[in-house]
This record gives C-alpha cells, structure tokens and sequence, in this order.
C-alpha cells in the first residue's frame, strides 16, 4: 500500500492552512509538506516570480503536479495553495484519496480575519491590487469547490490555530501527546 496523508487542508489564502498544519504535524510527529513550497522548490523560483514570468496557467499546472506527487508519496499533514482544488485534475486526485478513506478539511475564513492574517499581499500574485475585493471574490468563485472537494469544514474565524487543531485531531481520532502545548490564542 502507497504512503498517504493522514490529513489534507484547503481553503483560501489567510485560512490558516500551514498554520494549522504545521501545528498538527508538530503536535503529533507527523511530516508537513505543502504544495506552494513544493512548487517553489521544483521551480527554483518564488509563486511571485512564477506568475510574473510565465502567468498564472504555468504556475497551476506545477501546483497540479506538486498535489498529484505529494497525495502519491507523502503521508503527514499536506496543505494546498488557495486555488489548487480549481485544477479539474486535482480536484480528481483528491476524490481517489477521499474514496480511499483520506480526510479533506477545507478552513473556512471569513475576509476580516484573513485580512488580518494575510498582512501586506506581496508575496501573493492574486491579491496585488485590491486585495479585499480581490480575496472577496477569489472566495466566492472557489467556496463551492472547497465543499466540493472536502469532507469537513472547520471554521477557523477568532479561533486559535490550537483549537482548530483539536478539532481535527479529534475527527481524526488522534489523542494528545501529554503536554501539548493549548495557550495559543492568536489566529490561525
């Protein structure tokens, strides 16, 4: 039997995804991986300089490859790029794993608090200009697949990462190590 992820988590920018992510990693000795660093590191540049240098198709189709590889080999915690789950062909990879029994979380955010998490957009193409409207709408076009694609929904909105972690944690049926560490408050 191939490697899988014990969990995957989408959602759109400012959700918290590597946050959370890699909290649960941490927090239960599992490996973190996530697509966007994958693609960087394939490409050898950053997601900026990709979608200033070849566009935006040309990015999502490494980000494709980058999801495809990682549900194949990896099996800690994997978190996707915003707009991974909008790649018809990742949308299908990710069902195979749901169908073989793997666990989609897609963390819902509302703007303000990804507003607020995100901070100053330069590292994210898709927000330079206008970037509340922009995530506004980038939210409302992909929320359909995030529930599409997903078989829980964690809202993540004035929550601590380390709530949201023991919510997945708890769908997932892991215990807490002795000792983990639950005085977080900020945002994920």
């Amino acid at each position: 039997m191939s490697p899988r992820p014990v969990v995957v988590l989408c959602g759109p920018m400012g959700s918290g995804k590597s946050a959370v992510g890699r909290r649960i990693a941490n927090r239960f000795a599992l490996s973190f991986r996530d697509s966007d660093a994958d693609v960087e590191a394939e490409a050898g540049a950053t997601i900026a300089a990709l979608f200033a240098e070849h566009g935006e198709p040309h990015f999502r189709e490494l980000e494709h490859v980058a999801v495809a590889r990682a549900l194949a080999e990896h099996d800690g915690v994997l978190s996707l790029g915003g707009g991974a789950v909008m790649d018809p062909r990742t949308q299908s990879v990710l069902a195979e794993y749901r169908a073989a029994g793997g666990l989609v979380v897609f963390l819902d955010v509302k703007v303000r608090d990804a507003m607020l998490r995100i901070g100053s957009p330069g590292s994210r193409p898709l927000l330079e200009e206008n970037p509340r409207e922009r995530w506004t709408r980038l939210s409302s076009q992909r929320r359909p697949t995030y529930l599409r694609v997903s078989n829980l929904v964690v809202a993540t909105d004035h929550r601590s990462p380390n709530a949201v972690v023991r919510e997945i944690a708890a769908h997932l049926g892991l215990t807490e190590p002795a000792g983990a560490d639950d005085t977080e408050s900020s945002g994920a």
